[in-house]
C-alpha cells in the first residue's frame, strides 16, 4: 500500500466569520494510499469535514495544495475540477441525495451518463451489477422512496462507484442509520478498500472509525493524531506522527 492517492500540503482553510476570518482547516499535511481505508474524526466543528471537502474539490484552500492520483489541483479551473470530481472521485454523504423521481438504477446510472463513456446498455449493466454485488439485485425498479434508509444508502454507494473513482469520500455516512444499516455500510465500504479503492470517511463515531486501516483525529482544524489501527494495513512508510491505537 505505498501508492499515494491522495496528498494535502499545508492545507489552510479560512472562511468570514463576522468582521474577522476564521480559520478552519489550519496547515494540515496529509498522506493517503492506494486500497486504505482512512477515517477522520474529531468534535463537533474540528474542522473534519471541512477537510473531507476539500479533500474532495468541493470546496478550494486558502493556502496549500491537494493532490489527487500525482495531479495538483490548486490551480485547475473549475471545469478540470468538476472533470477530476467525475472521474477519480466518489461521493456518499449523511443524506442520500437520491433524486426522487428515478428509479435506484438510473440514480446510478446518472454519474455514467454525464461522463458520456458507455452505451446506455453498457450503463444498463455496469448499474446493474453494482446495484446487485451491495445487494439490491431484485431493488432495480424501485424509487427510493420505497426503500429503506439503509438500500438508499446502499444505493448512494453504487452512484459513487459508477465511474470506478480512485477515491470514495464519505461524511457520516451512516448518520442517520440504525444499527443494522450501519454495520451494513461499513462492512461495504470495508471491502472497497479492500477491492483497492481509497475510502476516506468522516465519522463521529470511534467505535466504527476502529474498522478503518488509519484513524486521523482533527481538533482545531489540526491533526492532533495518525492512529494505526489493531487490524490495519499500515502504509509502507508512516508519517512521523503516526501513535499506535
Amino acid at each position: 500500500m505505498s501508492e499515494v492517492v491522495v496528498e494535502t500540503k499545508g492545507l489552510v482553510r479560512r472562511v468570514e466569520s463576522g468582521a474577522t476570518m476564521a480559520t478552519i482547516v489550519n496547515g494540515i499535511d496529509l498522506t493517503v494510499y492506494k486500497g486504505e481505508f482512512l477515517a477522520i474524526t474529531g468534535p463537533s466543528g474540528s474542522g473534519k469535514s471541512s477537510l473531507l471537502y476539500l479533500i474532495g474539490l468541493l470546496d478550494a484552500p486558502t493556502e496549500g495544495e491537494i493532490l489527487i492520483c500525482g495531479q495538483a489541483t490548486s490551480s485547475m479551473s473549475n471545469s478540470e475540477r468538476a472533470d477530476m470530481r467525475l472521474t477519480k472521485l466518489g461521493f456518499v454523504f449523511q443524506f442520500h441525495f437520491l433524486l426522487p423521481e428515478f428509479t435506484a438504477l438510473e440514480n446510478v446510472m446518472l454519474p455514467m451518463q454525464t461522463l458520456g463513456t458507455l452505451s446506455m446498455a453498457e450503463m444498463h449493466e455496469r448499474g446493474a451489477k453494482l446495484l446487485t454485488s451491495l445487494g439490491l439485485g431484485d431493488q432495480l425498479n424501485r424509487m427510493p422512496s420505497q426503500l429503506s434508509g439503509g438500500q438508499r444508502q446502499r444505493v448512494a454507494i453504487a452512484r459513487a462507484l459508477a465511474n470506478d473513482p480512485a477515491v470514495i469520500v464519505a461524511d457520516e455516512p451512516t448518520g442517520n442509520l440504525d444499527t443494522v444499516s450501519t454495520d451494513q455500510v461499513f462492512a461495504i465500504l470495508r471491502d472497497v478498500a479492500n477491492s483497492g479503492r481509497t475510502v476516506i470517511v468522516v465519522t463521529h463515531d470511534v467505535s466504527l472509525a476502529a474498522r478503518a486501516d488509519r484513524r486521523v483525529n482533527v481538533v482545531d482544524g489540526k491533526i492532533s493524531g495518525i492512529f494505526v489501527q489493531e487490524h490495519g494495513k499500515a502504509p509502507a512508510e508512516q508519517p512521523s506522527e503516526t501513535a499506535k491505537a
